[in-house]
């Protein structure tokens, strides 16, 4: 897990680092912290690698903790949001930037902790990662980046959302043993395994990818396929 606190008083963000840190050894989460000084800063670093949670205070030096907080959510919506303050004036502002809290100061350790037990609830499943043998070495894939994979000549093609292509020799049963069990994932004939988030469209012979690929199912599958787009889809919709 990934948390920025940002507040423009060192001494304060030095206590919040503290008292967060005694929170994830209460509840015994790792997680990495880093400290900003204005939000502009903090923006740059999340444009890089997302966050999994934010501090932000309002009354920030340059642009303020809402106004940051806005200009987040145009490239991060699922951000987990908390506001430290000495008021709720801005109360609606939090609102629409989906806040989860504000802490105002000062705050007892109580009301932290009841704080990181309503994070703990709402932060998503840790991603699963797939390991696999290539020349050279092992890479590691997150199951979230895969769009499909092909078993050709032996090898395991495996197409992933940054357009590249790993490689990997291996049964095709060894390799989607290792994915059994996770929703995203149907395996459309003996050969290819699609991963059903980045589907546009099922057209009862081939899955149309958002990448352009059209990718054949069996006969035999094809029945099976529409129901498990169908509740995919509806999944999804549920959870928005």
């Amino acid at each position: 897990m990934r948390i920025a606190i940002v507040d423009d008083i060192e001494s304060e963000r030095k206590e919040l680092h503290k008292r967060i840190n005694a929170q994830l050894l209460h509840h015994t989460l790792n997680a990495q912290i880093f400290e900003y000084e204005n939000g502009e800063t903090f923006l740059i670093d999340a444009g890089k690698e997302r966050f999994d949670l934010a501090f932000l205070d309002i009354y920030l030096n340059g642009i303020n903790g809402v106004e940051t907080a806005n200009k987040l959510r145009t490239f991060d919506q699922e951000c987990i949001l908390i506001f430290t303050t000495t008021s709720t004036d801005h109360a609606l502002d939090g609102f629409r930037v989906r806040a989860l809290h504000y802490l105002v100061k000062p705050y007892s350790d109580d009301e932290l902790d009841n704080l990181f037990c309503e994070i703990i609830d709402r932060l998503p499943a840790p991603e699963k990662y797939l390991d696999v043998r290539i020349v050279g070495g092992n890479a590691r894939l997150r199951f979230c980046e895969i769009m499909y994979a092909q078993h050709f000549r032996h090898q395991i093609h495996i197409h992933t959302s940054d357009g590249n292509t790993t490689v990997t020799r291996q049964t095709f049963r060894d390799f989607t043993a290792e994915l059994e069990g996770d929703e995203r994932f149907f395996l459309c004939n003996r050969g290819v395994i699609i991963n059903l988030e980045y589907a546009d469209d099922f057209n009862g012979t081939d899955f149309k990818l958002k990448s352009g690929d059209a990718i054949s199912v069996s006969r035999d599958t094809a029945k099976s396929a529409r129901l498990a787009f169908c509740d995919f889809l509806f999944k999804r919709g549920a959870k928005q």
